[in-house]
């Protein structure tokens, strides 16, 4: 199978491009567009300018679905899989109450646009023949600047109650003193009303926000909305990457450097790390070559929207005949959204929280056979179904955890998207 691969013209940002790809899809019919921007596959965006995400069974083993694709030039995205795993997945919790998308869906695009790092747009597909060359004819101008912005209207919001979630930290705390764990990830969830197109939101969010692992996708079951800063998994043949992201502190104007400072000295944050990343070395441990699990970044202090955050990367090597479905057996979900160990985090964090997670915690992302595989950590995530748009928000919690200050982390965290979605 051969690659299709041509420069277009025009210095659209993304957000521009996405939005005349979701007016191009309701004009003609189409499904509606995916996205990827921030820092994906070493470019500045993938868009999938129409795809049909759907639930998916199958979750693992369908992004192991790939055709073979020869001569692939080094930065070629293609297409692939793109869609999201839900951190229900794995929950061995019983609910009450439903969640409100499904476990899982993905759809394959066999085209996409690429921005690379300097802004330059390109059409790629994964087979050259005569119908993706009338594609790539067809959006040839959808890269030129101007775009038209929507509109949206957001209720009151339905904050989580801070007694419910100082209570569930509070039993977080009893069950590490007990031995149960060392840390687990204790979250809530707002809800409000919302009216209009949740890609806008996205879109909105993007521009303003500039999240590194934006990722966006939309079918008849709602829309997910992920404006992520945390790398889950990234894999290129053998080498398999993750960033886990654990301890936070406000980004606040004079405040701003010294919050940075106090983050690194935090004996607290850094213990939160430091056991995520040995947990992420575990988990790759399981599918990777002996002796090649490494540790080249911990504890860098990093700045996101609204906050800073301490990430480490985490580096193995897997053998190539090891599959995406084993790779992501072994890992899913997060290391940094569940706790240590993990099995038992998640069993208590199923009793802990008052409403189960959705997308939320799982991941979004694609899973290309030409540039492998790139998942982000669906946190900072909206979900949108039936009319309302959720946002789950949560933190590590470790022995010396204080609740009240756990609550006003989530606070901290919710501030930005939150704002966003009132305009």
């Amino acid at each position: 199978m051969g690659l299709l691969v041509r420069p277009l013209g025009g210095s659209a940002s993304a957000e521009q491009v996405l939005r005349r790809l979701s007016a191009r899809a309701h004009r003609e019919g189409l499904a509606p567009p995916a996205a990827l921007t921030g820092e994906w596959f070493g470019h500045s965006a993938v868009l999938a300018p129409s795809v049909v995400v759907a639930p998916r069974e199958d979750a693992f083993g369908t992004l192991d679905d790939l055709p073979r694709v020869d001569d692939a030039a080094s930065g070629v995205v293609g297409g692939g899989w793109i869609g999201y795993l839900g951190y229900g997945l794995t929950d061995p919790g019983m609910w009450s109450a439903p969640r409100v998308l499904p476990p899982a869906a993905w759809g394959w695009a066999d085209h996409v646009l690429r921005r690379d790092s300097t802004g330059q747009w390109w059409f790629e597909a994964l087979h050259d023949d005569e119908r993706m060359r009338a594609v790539c004819a067809s959006l040839d101008h959808v890269t030129d600047g101007g775009d038209a912005r929507g509109t949206w209207t957001a209720g009151p919001v339905a904050t989580p109650d801070p007694d419910e979630h100082c209570k569930a930290v509070r039993s977080c705390i009893e069950e590490i003193a007990a031995g149960e764990i060392f840390q687990a990830n204790i979250c809530s969830r707002f809800s409000l009303p919302f009216e209009g197109d949740p890609l806008e939101v996205f879109a909105a969010g993007s521009e303003s926000l500039r999240p590194a692992r934006a990722a966006y996708v939309a079918g008849g079951w709602g829309a997910v909305a992920s404006l992520s800063p945390e790398l889950f998994l990234r894999r290129r043949g053998g080498e398999v990457h993750t960033s886990p992201i654990k301890g936070t502190l406000p980004r606040r104007g004079a405040q701003d450097d010294e919050n940075a400072r106090l983050l690194r000295a935090s004996e607290k944050d850094v213990a939160e790390n430091v056991m995520i990343v040995d947990m992420a070395r575990n988990d790759l441990g399981r599918v990777a070559t002996p002796g090649t699990v490494t540790v080249p970044k911990l504890l860098d202090v990093q700045p996101h929207p609204g906050v800073w955050h301490l990430v480490s990367d985490v580096h193995a090597r897997v053998p190539e005949s090891v599959t995406h479905a084993e790779v992501l057996a072994a890992t899913f979900p997060p290391a940094s959204i569940t706790g240590t160990p993990k099995v038992r985090a998640l069993e208590l964090i199923s009793e802990l929280e008052a409403r189960p997670r959705d997308v939320y915690c799982g991941t979004v992302g694609m899973i290309s056979p030409v540039a492998g595989m790139e998942l982000n950590v669906a946190i900072r995530t909206l979900e949108y179904a039936d009319g309302a748009m959720h946002l789950g928000v949560g933190g590590g919690i470790v022995a010396d955890s204080d609740p009240v200050a756990e609550w006003h982390e989530c606070l901290t965290k919710a501030a930005p998207l939150l704002t966003l979605l009132r305009g």
